[in-house]
């Protein structure tokens, strides 16, 4: 048995190594060129890119959501993420997955909502919002945040489907796959 233990600690730090670079991956996207963008139709009216604006809209912000509530809120009302806790290490480190993506869900939702004039209007406030969960998914996967840190997810969240919803997009929690939170 005294092999297993440095098998395992392999494991981890390469399970780890993989997660910053997946994380900071999913994070870089910073101009907006990412899948949503190169999925936009060309050579659309402009009611369709409109109707398709808000469909993007639904689709990202519904993906963050249920990231959000199933990696990150989820496990932490559970105790999960608590020194001690069983499973603490990998609760973390999906938690950082989830983070990240859905930071870069909400901002691939944000540029979707300004294709769609009552969107864009609705979510506009929100945008800093959505930048103040930048560094939150590698706060998380480190073990370092609070109760407070993870409300500001939920706020942002329930901000946005509020959001869609008086602009007639309701969104729906969508719990991504392990593939697409990977990258």
């Amino acid at each position: 048995m005294p092999s297993s233990v440095p098998l395992r600690r392999l494991f981890v730090a390469l399970l780890l190594s993989c997660t910053v670079l997946v994380s900071a991956t999913a994070c870089g996207n910073e101009s907006g060129t990412g899948a949503s963008a190169s999925a936009s139709p060309s050579g659309t009216a402009s009611a369709q890119k409109q109707k398709l604006a808000k469909t993007r809209f639904v689709a990202n912000a519904g993906l963050a959501a249920g990231a959000t509530y199933q990696w990150i809120i989820k496990p932490y009302r559970a105790g999960k993420f608590k020194k001690g806790a069983d499973g603490r290490t990998f609760a973390l480190v999906k938690a950082g997955l989830a983070g990240g993506f859905a930071y870069n869900r909400l901002k691939a939702a944000a540029e979707n909502a300004k294709g769609d004039p009552l969107l864009s209007k609705a979510v506009a406030p929100l945008t800093a919002g959505i930048e103040s969960l930048k560094g939150m998914g590698t706060k998380l996967r480190n073990g370092q945040a609070g109760a407070g840190d993870v409300g500001a997810f939920e706020d942002v969240i329930t901000n946005i489907k509020d959001a869609g919803k008086s602009a007639g997009a309701e969104v729906k929690d969508k719990v991504p796959s392990a593939s697409q939170l990977g990258g």
